[in-house]
């Protein structure tokens, strides 16, 4: 009875290529030191007295190094390769941080946040194109849900470390964020050797996919994949700028306890998100899987204006989680499947976009929102996004299907 699930376990991570480990054990230490961007509103708001209004800027110009840097990323990776991308993306952001501590106006540290993004996302498409590289179809969704096992597991972390350091000195958020930066550049460069050519694409250069058009820009379902998406990321990347301030300022949680909650999430991707996408990634579709996934964030929200007790925030935190592991390794494979590798970059770097597009819009919309009606409208209008994003997928289901995405 004990071994039936240790063996469906073992299963889960049976078969996987040694450099999506290495990769994956890179990205945890790089992970491990998500401090500053959990905490950047709090930061802002608390120590630097910044409105929330202004907040709301700073993260928009977050956002905006973010969807500047993925499309940059994109591009370099197509044209020379993954692995100068992904080492010079990690030591420079690690830099980067640094410098960005030392910033204290409004007009400074939007030009510093900026930068610091457009260095660390060009990261995203690039490690998707490994990872892309050195797995098989067979076995890629499993190899992406390693990876974010790995972001997960490296995220716990950090926001718990960045809840206690928070409260002892906000500086300390930068110190491990830019460190652990700088560490998992060496890192890549000492574990993993690069390609013997300086592109991404590997000796099987045959798409399974030649009915589609040759540039992700020419691809009207992806277009419109990419926009059912966007109105998910929107309300997902609440959790990481309005909610920790609502639960700070509406629910009076600590630093540390918002911190746990972090914890929480990442370690309940770390420990199933494997194994469930091992179980579940072959019995429905998954334009239907990743539509399940928005009705559990929809809840995640719709639960927060049932009360402001501890206990309906735990609710709110396992629905958004859940619905991450219904979502997120879905849409990632449903990109990987319908490019192949000469504009693998492309169809990544606009994938990543829809999340920088929504670091953009998800503080200045929810800002907006706040000032002039309240919280629980925003929670309305965000679980209302996820649900016509749910009707999008289920209605593009047969496209899907026939288009092999």
């Amino acid at each position: 009875m004990f071994l039936k699930p240790l063996y469906i376990y073992k299963n889960a991570f049976k078969g996987l290529p040694k450099a999506v480990w290495l990769l994956s054990a890179i990205m945890f230490v790089n992970r491990s030191g998500t401090m500053v961007l959990p905490f950047l509103t709090l930061y802002l708001t608390q120590k630097l007295h910044f409105s929330v209004a202004d907040a709301g800027i700073v993260m928009a110009f977050y956002g905006s190094g973010a969807l500047f840097g993925t499309f940059l990323g994109g591009k370099l990776t197509d044209k020379i390769g993954f692995y100068p991308i992904q080492f010079y993306s990690l030591l420079l952001s690690g830099i980067a941080l640094l410098v960005l501590m030392q910033l204290t106006s409004l007009y400074s540290i939007c030009a510093g946040v900026f930068i610091f993004t457009t260095l660390g996302d060009t990261f995203r498409p690039a490690n998707g194109a490994s990872i892309a590289y050195y797995s098989t179809p067979e076995n890629r969704t499993r190899s992406y849900t390693l990876n974010r096992l790995a972001i997960n597991l490296g995220w716990s972390i950090g926001g718990g470390m960045g809840g206690i350091l928070a409260e002892m000195d906000y500086n300390y958020l930068f110190w491990g964020d830019g460190i652990t930066c700088i560490v998992a550049a060496i890192l890549l460069r000492i574990l993993i050797k690069p390609p013997q050519t300086d592109t991404t694409q590997n000796s099987d250069t045959s798409s399974p996919n030649n009915q589609l058009p040759n540039s992700a820009y020419q691809d009207k379902l992806y277009w419109i994949f990419l926009g059912l998406v966007v109105m998910y990321a929107i309300p997902f990347f609440q959790l990481f700028s309005l909610e920790p301030l609502y639960f700070r300022t509406v629910i009076k949680l600590s630093e540390s306890r918002i911190g746990a909650f972090m914890v929480f999430n990442g370690l309940l991707i770390a420990t199933t998100e494997m194994i469930f996408v091992h179980t579940v990634e072959k019995r429905l579709p998954r334009p239907v899987l990743i539509a399940i996934g928005l009705v559990l964030t929809a809840c995640s929200f719709f639960v927060l204006n049932v009360s402001t007790t501890i206990l309906i925030v735990w609710f709110s935190i396992a629905f958004n989680t859940i619905g991450e592991m219904f979502a997120m390794p879905f849409m990632q494979t449903l990109v990987v499947d319908r490019a192949n590798e000469t504009n693998r970059g492309q169809y990544l770097a606009l994938y990543s976009m829809c999340y920088s597009i929504a670091q953009i819009s998800a503080p200045t919309i929810g800002a907006l929102i706040i000032q002039k009606w309240d919280f629980a409208e925003l929670w309305y209008f965000m679980g209302t996004l996820c649900l016509i994003s749910m009707l999008g997928f289920l209605l593009l289901r047969h496209h899907f299907v026939k288009h092999k995405v």
